[in-house]
């Protein structure tokens, strides 16, 4: 397996987003929040409004990392077995054959995933947290990379299921891309006229070893011990916030953890600082916790809540060099 540099990461990061900037037209800090938790090994939730790119944003990463990619669109009516896969009969062998599901690819677009019912959903929680998944006893590897990008409209919908905090919390980070302004969505239009088709391709830029060889790049990201400390602190205050019911788990501190360091990569360092920290803390952090009824009554936005914390916690400023063996350089 190759070996990357984390600065060699931040210059072929940049031109896979060039590359998906191509078509999805503004939203460059959000557009590095997806890579960053693909990066990082982890999945993406793309949270908004219908019609706001989270489709293509998907499409295109998958074609500019040059891996594999499918897409499956979540109704009420499907099924676990229409995630996985399942066993079928044949009658030539008279014997049961597996026809694996859409999770096994490397990007998983799961459309819409809080339209289906919650037993659907869960399907996932396996292959997210184990890449691997299992049917009638029998377990099957999913091939790295696995991703899943999945796409949810606002609860307050119609037709739409609140997704377990299980599977939210499977999320390595939650990312909104709100609407375009006038000049943006003008540059949609005409990029549409211009290329006179509806599908945009993307030429690959990279390939899945390489994404794997970033993603192990990763690794080499050094982290002090006073950041990594600010980490923990970050997400002990959100336990401990008024407005808060349930605040983000060890998990959420890992995952604030692997985006700071994906975050370092992609500015073309080899260690984090502080405000690697705070530019992915809200995207870890908001659909880990979960508020006061009340605070749902007052339209309180878990996000202004992470904030807060973040206001309130001090940075550090230390240039000590970590205590666990990393490296600074």
């Amino acid at each position: 397996m190759k070996t990357l540099a984390p600065a060699e990461v931040g210059r072929i990061a940049k031109v896979v987003l060039d590359q998906v900037g191509t078509v999805v037209v503004g939203k460059r800090d959000s557009l590095e929040l997806v890579l960053a938790g693909i990066l990082a090994g982890g999945h993406v939730l793309l949270e908004d409004l219908p019609g706001l790119a989270k489709t293509l944003t998907a499409r295109s990463f998958a074609q500019a990392l040059g891996i594999s990619f499918r897409r499956l669109q979540f109704t009420p009516d499907l099924l676990p077995a229409d995630v996985t896969g399942s066993f079928l009969y044949d009658q030539r062998s008279h014997e049961f054959t597996f026809r694996a599901g859409p999770v096994f690819t490397n990007l998983l677009l799961a459309d819409e995933i809080n339209r289906t019912p919650p037993k659907t959903q869960s399907a996932l929680l396996e292959a997210m947290q184990e890449r691997q998944v299992s049917v009638e006893g029998a377990t099957y590897r999913l091939d790295p990379p696995f991703h899943v990008l999945a796409t949810a409209n606002p609860i307050e919908y119609e037709g739409t299921y609140p997704l377990p905090e299980a599977q939210l919390d499977r999320f390595l980070l939650r990312v909104s891309f709100g609407y375009p302004d006038a000049d943006e969505e003008w540059e949609v239009l005409r990029r549409r006229m211009s290329r006179r088709q509806e599908d945009a391709i993307l030429e690959p830029v990279v390939d899945s070893e390489t994404l794997l060889a970033m993603q192990g790049a990763l690794e080499d990201v050094s982290v002090e011990d006073s950041i990594g400390r600010y980490i923990v602190t970050l997400a002990a205050a959100t336990r401990s916030h008024p407005q808060v019911l349930v605040g983000a788990s060890p998990r959420g501190s890992l995952a604030l953890l692997l985006l700071a360091r994906a975050a370092a990569a992609l500015s073309g360092r080899d260690y984090v600082i502080p405000e690697d920290v705070k530019a992915v803390a809200v995207p870890a952090l908001a659909h880990r916790i979960t508020l006061l009824p009340e605070m749902w009554l007052k339209r309180i936005d878990p996000r202004a809540v992470v904030g807060e914390v973040l206001a309130q916690t001090p940075a550090p400023a230390s240039g000590a060099l970590p205590t666990y063996g990393g490296r600074r350089g």
